[in-house]
């Protein structure tokens, strides 16, 4: 019991120390300016949090929303990316996402995805990096308890029993162990990225006499899946590629 408490204590005081407090208080700040309809100021005092190395998804999200409001959908789009990142499941965050969407000019057809693959990226997607990994070490530390009452036990089905389990939450924990592993790497290898130009021409090789192949706007999601120099190659989701230059792009 008293292992219980300081685990929950701990857990309050993580939560509470999501911002230091000078943050909290640019945060309170930005919000009051947010209300306010300043919303340029609203969003130079979350970036100012940002700057400090603080981040949640509700700052990327309230920020998402002050680009909203100033008709900056690029930007919009991008914070309610990195918000999604942190909170995958959070409704307001994919409304917000799906409806800010909806005012890109590039309307792009999603290239149909094996149902078993598309499935295993939904449920991934359930929860964050970090969630999967605080799943993954419960499980493993409920493993090592089973292997050890079987060790220890003389009752045969005890033993059996805890043996049985040991294998079957021992490989859900390597299973969750591997959503975490899959969406850090995901994360910080920053694969996707948003269009921040008002157009930009995807040409066929990294150089300006490359091909012209087609025409992102701002919003457009990309993914980025190489790199020469100061170009990117960047794929869309309806499979098509092609080379645009670092700096009309920002990474998720």
């Amino acid at each position: 019991m008293k292992k219980i408490l300081i685990l929950f204590v701990s857990v309050i005081f993580g939560v509470l120390s999501l911002y230091p407090a000078d943050n909290k208080t640019l945060f309170d700040q930005a919000n009051n300016e947010y209300k306010k309809a300043a919303y340029d100021s609203a969003i130079s005092l979350y970036n100012t949090i940002l700057k400090s190395g603080s981040e949640s998804a509700e700052l990327y999200f309230n920020l998402g929303n002050s680009y909203f409001k100033k008709k900056d959908v690029a930007n919009a789009i991008l914070n309610y990316e990195r918000a999604k990142l942190l909170s995958p499941n959070d409704e307001e965050i994919n409304f917000n996402l799906q409806l800010s969407q909806t005012l890109i000019v590039d309307k792009i057809n999603v290239l149909p995805e094996f149902f078993l693959k598309k499935w295993w990226r939904s449920f991934s997607e359930i929860f964050s990096s970090d969630t999967w990994a605080w799943v993954s070490m419960v499980l493993f530390i409920i493993t090592l308890i089973a292997t050890a009452v079987y060790l220890f036990s003389n009752i045969i089905v005890i033993k059996k029993l805890s043996f049985s389990l040991a294998i079957v939450i021992f490989f859900f924990s390597i299973l969750s162990f591997s959503h975490s592993y899959r969406l850090k790497h995901v994360n910080e290898g920053k694969m996707s990225a948003i269009v921040m130009t008002a157009s930009v021409t995807i040409k066929s090789s990294p150089d300006e006499t490359g091909t012209e192949l087609f025409v992102l706007h701002e919003g457009a999601k990309v993914w980025v899946v190489d790199e020469v120099g100061e170009w990117l190659r960047v794929k869309i989701a309806d499979g098509n590629n092609g080379w645009l230059k670092k700096g009309d792009i920002e990474r998720i």
